[in-house]
């Protein structure tokens, strides 16, 4: 499969958006990715958004539509540019999503489109680790992308989650929530910070209650009690 720079090469940027207007002209829904993030926190609508890789913005702009509060990361200028210029008043920031650091957490942070497998290889352990930092403590974090010979696979992905504290509450084979199994083709993984015993004594934070701490979360029931 393509790394990012050759999928940049290759494709034509004005007909990558046509695309998804031609879609919506034809009657079929062109924002599976937006209904599934809108949907995630058991049919309560996520209040914030953080659509990590948003590319030219199509899924934080519909979100936005939908009155929550988004804000779009992107490495790629020319596609934050698209974006600012369909979307000027949403928030559109310029970041390596390994390093990212916007002091803020958001209820659900989405990785849609295959975000993960263009990520640099050496770098998707810290982009996912990036992107967990900012899950609030009864967020999700939403990722979608393609199985295919020399991208992550879901074990590969569930690990550098757990790297960063999160554990897998559900797995899909598409944004319409079809079954996922050994012969799917692509998977939409929903993380979550782990759900502590009731037992936790006094000063350990409650991932639901609380936001996530700077330890990884793996340490909270390290602490004795």
């Amino acid at each position: 499969m393509p790394d990012w720079s050759s999928w940049r090469k290759d494709v034509d940027l004005d007909e990558y958006e046509a695309r998804w207007e031609q879609l919506a002209k034809s009657g079929e829904n062109p924002h599976g990715e937006a209904d599934f993030v809108d949907d995630v926190l058991a049919g309560m609508r996520p209040a914030s958004v953080l659509d990590a890789g948003c590319g030219t913005g199509r899924v934080a702009i519909e979100l936005a539509r939908r009155d929550i509060d988004v804000v779009g990361v992107d490495l790629d200028e020319d596609l934050l540019d698209r974006a600012r210029a369909k979307a000027p008043a949403l928030t559109w920031v310029h970041a390596d999503l390994a390093g990212l650091d916007l002091g803020r957490t958001f209820d659900v942070v989405a990785l849609a489109g295959n975000v993960v497998p263009y990520v640099a290889e050496a770098d998707r352990a810290a982009a996912v680790a990036g992107c967990a930092r900012h899950v609030g403590g009864n967020g999700r974090l939403v990722a979608g992308f393609q199985l295919a010979g020399g991208w992550p696979t879901v074990a590969e992905y569930d690990g550098w989650c757990a790297a960063a504290g999160l554990e897998l509450e559900s797995r899909f084979a598409t944004w319409d929530e079809e079954p996922f199994g050994p012969e799917s083709s692509y998977a939409v993984s929903v993380h979550r910070w782990p759900t502590p015993p009731d037992d936790l004594g006094p000063g350990v934070p409650d991932p639901d209650h609380a936001e996530p701490p700077d330890e990884p979360v793996a340490d909270w029931f390290a602490q004795p009690r």
